[in-house]
């Protein structure tokens, strides 16, 4: 009887939790925006003129400003020389640069260097593990490692942020038709949640 009780608690907490973690996301991020800058707002307009919800809207626009701004090559430069900046800082690049690689992998930009999803066939076996070609030319291995007849290839751990890099033979690579988002999805969830149709 406990153990039925208890089962159908964890099935009721994994279908609610993703759900009600999302939500107290986007009500943190609403929140946070009206609170500073509908504090902004409060001391440029007149009591009168400030209502409710101005803060998040003005957030949304502070966003899609930088967003905009990011396309122009001048605040590229920017950032790249704030970064410059941060780097040089002992402990604060590290963690800077952890959240960087982090929302730039699962952001899945074209700068993180995924350039094909692909099956990687284990041996002889008729085994293949999902991965993403991240390096085909040679001269960009590290010395030792440079053969034509071999790709680097990231294999994702299910479940958790992590996988391994791995050379693998042209040869046991198969190129699979499957958006980087679909096929990333897939590995990571251990393909519990099935293929996007």
């Amino acid at each position: 009887m406990l153990s039925f009780i208890g089962r159908n608690i964890l099935t009721g907490l994994v279908a609610i939790l993703p759900i009600a973690l999302t939500l107290y996301l986007l009500y943190w991020l609403a929140i946070s925006a009206e609170s500073l800058l509908g504090g902004l707002i409060h001391l440029i307009l007149p009591e009168a003129l400030y209502w409710p919800g101005m803060g998040i809207i003005a957030g949304v626009g502070v966003l899609f400003a930088i967003g905009l701004l990011m396309h122009a090559y001048v605040f590229q430069q920017l950032l790249a020389m704030a970064e410059q900046l941060i780097y040089r800082m002992p402990l604060i690049k590290s963690v800077y640069r952890s959240i960087r690689d982090f929302f730039d992998f699962i952001s899945l930009k074209q700068e993180t260097g995924l350039q094909q999803v692909v099956a990687v066939r284990l041996g002889d076996t008729d085994m293949e593990l999902i991965g993403f070609v991240t390096q085909t030319d040679p001269e960009k291995l590290p010395e030792g490692l440079q053969r034509e007849d071999r790709v680097l290839v990231y294999l994702p751990m299910s479940y958790m942020i992590g996988g391994y890099a791995v050379l693998v033979p042209r040869d046991n690579i198969r190129p699979l038709d499957i958006r980087m988002e679909d096929a990333m999805r897939f590995a990571l969830t251990a393909g519990v949640t099935g293929a996007k149709t």
